[in-house]
């Protein structure tokens, strides 16, 4: 058989006609890069590449560590940084504007350019991103009850536009010179969020935008909810999402609705989840014009479910297994972006006046109540900066695949798709992982007929990484370990033995890296390094590799004094979206207390405490301020030592009703069930540490 044909044939999907391109701004960078969008997707440098998207916010995330978290981003293979500019966290009084400290937007891009990270700025004016009112300070909100003729919130009144165009001007004060124009980092804006329309409304945020000064290779908007009434095509690129559950779902079950249904190849982008807008096949292949090959929008998500937060009525517990899958299940469709939000978690600035989250006691956006500070989502990064081990390093091996192979994946079609099942070119995805109701399932892409090297390449086994001539594979569960070249079976893989010479051909290595070695391996400049112990992350600053370990300390500890029992627990009340309403300040004065002593342990910023308890809300006070605060799921709660050095320290921890009309997981339900009339554990608190150190 002629494997040179079979090679030549793999590759036709790719040699498809020169694709029209999408007109936004300027799309060609002073060293002469051009960013490019078509019906596929990412054009950079003429290449087409299928990058990888990760939602962090500047604004929830101290300002000290945005080169190192950005770094450990890139480490997990985010190619692209998504981030809100949070309207109140800028403008809570008005014409008083705020970019200091951890709110100073232009030092964020300063450092992502530092760091050749391709920004994606969401500009508003809404947001959402389970901000105090979506973002939108109290007195505009004010302004709009008072006088809605003015200025109706996401309107094109005359009052609310002026308002959006001086937040506009002010986000771009702080990005001007760091557009792609420029050599910066700004490549994407995008415009509002989660909106119906009108789309006259959306014209008019584009156009003002444009006329300040954003000229970026692309502008977006989110693909849901469905509009009201027609958009004018190209004018802004609908970007999809999908979750695996939803703390704003009103049910109090598992997996409810269509959350089965992330977990399956689709040929539709549609998600009843989120209401994703429904386009003609017309509309979306290329295929489905008369004659074909017509401009489509590509296939790119925004919002893949990294993680969940958890509201106060409904405590999601992501065992981190959910986001690899969600991911396949969307390459396998045809999506040439993956994009998580979030990739990395945060804590909420601090407000005297009220909670800077969502609330179900504001007038606007008060679907949910969500915890005061705490905006870990449970994310392959948390708000420490923390690994999520299982979300971080499997996405992280998907990632990699991607890095090497995803410009040739771009460019491929869907040939076939089932629920379980999709094949792209050379490669074949799978997925029956269900979260909670297929745990066992399994997720993985492997290659057919691949072309590597003038060979032909298939395996029972995931393409990892590619060095030279060698190929790194890792296994796939429950299968054997095969690879045959061109056509013929050459052997089982041996974990951890590269074969090489006459074992498989003359010019090719192959490798296949056991699950602990996967994990421990990072791929940089074209080198693999291998951290001391599963869990660890390595990155690169500068000229040095790093290596991050996260440890709990044995033997330090620290002073735990009880000062006051519960008082009964609360009636638990039905806010105005009719979910269970979380406690007010008031009630946290009847909560159990404790008060405790860290004198003699370290306070730095890599030292943090480790609360593990059961009940139903918690919260660290440091001189009578909150600090922290979390909605019992089942997880410790993480608080920075740095933020209790030399104050006093309060715990308080309410009891949880076994009749809360609250959702707990399985694990969770059955400690509230086994414990008596209420629940209300403080387990331990241990010391966290994050160590680096230099390879």
């Amino acid at each position: 058989m002629n494997y040179k044909l079979i090679i030549l044939l793999s590759l036709l999907p790719l040699c498809s006609m020169a694709q029209e391109k999408f007109s936004f701004g300027t799309k060609t960078n002073p060293q002469g890069v051009t960013f490019e969008v078509d019906s596929r997707g990412f054009i950079v440098g003429g290449k087409h590449v299928l990058p990888v998207m990760g939602e962090i916010h500047f604004s929830r995330v101290p300002a000290t560590e945005w080169k190192r978290e950005i770094q450990k981003m890139r480490a997990g293979g985010i190619t692209i940084i998504a981030t809100y500019c949070f309207w109140i966290h800028h403008e809570a009084t008005e014409g008083q504007w705020d970019w200091s400290g951890n709110k100073n937007l232009r030092q964020f891009l300063q450092v992502c350019k530092e760091e050749n990270m391709p920004v994606v700025l969401r500009i508003g004016p809404f947001c959402h991103g389970e901000v105090y009112q979506g973002g939108f300070p109290v007195w505009i909100v004010e302004k709009a009850l008072s006088d809605p003729k003015n200025f109706k919130l996401r309107s094109t009144a005359p009052g609310f536009l002026a308002a959006t165009k001086k937040l506009y001007e002010n986000i771009f004060a702080q990005a001007k010179g760091l557009l792609w124009k420029d050599g910066g980092p700004v490549v994407g804006v995008q415009i509002e969020n989660e909106c119906r329309g009108p789309w006259g409304y959306y014209m008019s945020l584009r156009d003002m935008a444009i006329n300040i000064g954003y000229d970026v290779p692309f502008m977006t908007r989110t693909g849901w909810p469905k509009l009201n009434g027609k958009e004018e095509f190209g004018k802004l690129l609908p970007l999809y999402g999908d979750y695996a559950d939803g703390f704003w779902d009103r049910t109090l079950d598992d997996m409810p609705g269509d959350y089965p249904k992330a977990f399956i190849m689709k040929e539709q982008r549609i998600n009843a989840n989120i209401a994703t807008e429904t386009f003609s096949k017309s509309e979306l292949t290329s295929e489905g014009s008369e004659g074909g090959g017509r401009l489509t929008y590509p296939y790119l998500t925004c919002e893949l479910g990294g993680g969940m937060m958890p509201a106060y009525h409904r405590r999601i517990n992501m065992s981190g297994n959910e986001a690899m899958p969600l991911a396949i299940c969307k390459l396998g469709s045809g999506s040439n972006l993956p994009g998580y939000y979030m990739y990395h978690g945060g804590t909420n600035p601090y407000c005297a006046e009220h909670t800077m989250a969502e609330t179900q006691a504001t007038k606007v956006t008060n679907y949910n109540d969500m915890p005061y500070m705490t905006y870990d989502f449970q994310a392959p990064l948390g708000e420490m900066g923390q690994p999520n081990l299982n979300a971080f390093h499997q996405t992280r091996l998907l990632h990699q695949f991607l890095a090497d192979w995803g410009e040739m994946l771009s460019r491929m079609d869907v040939d076939s798709i089932s629920d379980h099942y999709a094949r792209r070119g050379c490669f074949e995805f799978y997925n029956d992982y269900v979260r909670i109701l297929n745990e066992g399932g399994k997720a993985y892409v492997r290659p057919v007929d691949m072309p590597f090297n003038g060979h032909s390449i298939t395996a029972n086994a995931q393409p990892f990484c590619k060095i030279g001539n060698t190929l790194y594979f890792i296994p796939i569960k429950g299968m054997k370990p095969e690879v045959w070249v061109d056509g013929s079976l050459k052997q089982e893989l041996k974990i951890g033995v590269k074969k090489e010479g006459k074992g498989v051909v003359k010019d090719l290595e192959i490798v296949l890296l056991s699950e602990d070695e996967a994990i421990r391996s990072f791929k940089i400049d074209d080198r693999l390094y291998f951290a001391k112990k599963a869990g660890n992350i390595i990155y690169k600053d500068g000229n040095k590799i790093i290596e991050e370990e996260w440890k709990e300390s044995k033997t330090k500890t620290i002073t735990i004094t009880k000062t006051k029992d519960a008082a009964a627990p609360r009636e638990i009340l039905m806010g105005a979206q009719k979910v269970a309403a979380m406690p007010t300040n008031e009630d946290f004065e009847k909560a159990a207390v404790w008060n405790l002593d860290i004198n003699g342990l370290p306070t730095g910023a890599d030292s943090f405490l480790k609360i593990s308890y059961a009940g139903d809300c918690a919260r660290i006070y440091a001189d009578g301020k909150l600090v922290m605060d979390n909605f019992w799921n089942g997880k410790p709660m993480l608080v920075r030592m740095s933020d209790l050095a030399n104050k006093k320290i309060e715990l308080r921890i309410l009891p949880l009703r076994k009749d809360a009309p609250i959702y707990l997981q399985k694990e969770q339900k059955e400690i509230l069930d086994n414990s008596k009339a209420t629940l209300l554990q403080l387990n331990s608190i241990n010391i966290l540490t994050r160590e680096t150190f230099v390879k």
